[in-house]
């Protein structure tokens, strides 16, 4: 039994480290983020409705809920070409530090949307994340750009997955996913049009090497990994699950300055930064854990 949770442990940081590598994917990819995006999407909903059909799930929906889906694809578009597009202004350090930020737009969105109040601790948080942005912000000034799509990803990031939050509790998660991804292809494929720029055969004309990478990135840092986060929640708490996804920027961040010492080694003042934002993440995590098992323990007396 032990050498089982173990396993299911190890295959959690697994998907958290395919999690990371994605970041590395958008720097060794060579086309725009827009396009990339476009890719990662088409060929993710394409796996995805393979798997469906293989498992068999039921994909018939409410035209509210379609609309609601479409809303939430659009949304993940824009959160990854935002990240994506970090990553070129920038690097995968500034992108990953930043993404790490969204946290502190949960601790205020969520209680937007599920009308509770605001946690004390919360602001202290948010205040100590804002500390760790500005560190960051005021050491790498060359990188400004990349810093403020960052923010902007991390944003639509927590904007989806609160909403996503919402969806859950009503709709299978795999297809949601399916019509977010395909909403995602038609909102971007709109957008490519109105640009002037059309599908011909230079658009799809890519180097072998971009190919590879972003069949890599739409199977295993996409599909694979949101079924397997899906997945290993059967055995593993969500709360460690969730935990164990902060890490995502470490690992990323870790990999990319293995892969790319010269162009990710950065001051001292961002670690600094990028290490408060991270540490305020995980206490965050762990607070809103203790005081959902506090929550049970007195309902349970009670």
């Amino acid at each position: 039994m032990p050498n089982a949770k173990l396993k299911h442990y190890l295959h959690l940081h697994f998907l958290v480290i395919i999690a990371g590598f994605t970041a590395i994917l958008g720097e060794l990819i060579t086309i725009g983020a827009i396009e990339l995006v476009w890719y990662r999407m088409a060929m993710a909903g394409i796996l995805m409705f393979i798997y469906i059909k293989v498992v068999q799930v039921n994909i018939k929906i409410t035209k509210t809920s379609l609309l609601q889906f479409s809303a939430a694809g659009v949304i993940i578009a824009l959160h990854w070409i935002t990240f994506f597009e970090a990553i070129n202004q920038a690097n995968v350090s500034i992108a990953l530090a930043m993404f790490s930020s969204g946290a502190f737009f949960a601790s205020f969105i969520e209680p937007l949307i599920f009308k509770r109040r605001i946690l004390g601790y919360e602001i202290i948080f948010g205040i100590i994340v804002i500390l760790g942005v500005y560190l960051i912000t005021s050491s790498e000034m060359g990188y400004i750009n990349g810093i403020i799509l960052g923010l902007l990803s991390a944003l639509f990031s927590t904007l989806f997955a609160v909403i996503n939050g919402l969806f859950i509790t009503k709709h299978n998660a795999t297809v949601i996913s399916f019509y977010e991804f395909v909403s995602g292809v038609l909102f971007l494929t709109v957008f490519i049009l109105c640009t002037g720029k059309t599908f011909n055969a230079e658009f799809f004309t890519l180097s072998n090497s971009d190919w590879v990478y972003l069949f890599i990135l739409a199977s295993v840092c996409t599909a694979y990994a949101f079924i397997g986060s899906v997945d290993i929640m059967r055995y593993i708490s969500p709360f460690t699950v969730i935990l164990s996804y902060n890490l995502e920027p470490v690992y990323g961040i870790a990999i990319a300055l293995a892969l790319f010492p010269e162009t990710e080694k950065m001051s001292p003042q961002f670690y600094i930064g990028a290490i408060l934002v991270l540490m305020t993440v995980l206490f965050d995590a762990i607070f809103k854990n203790y005081k959902r098992q506090k929550r049970k323990s007195n309902s349970i007396t009670n």
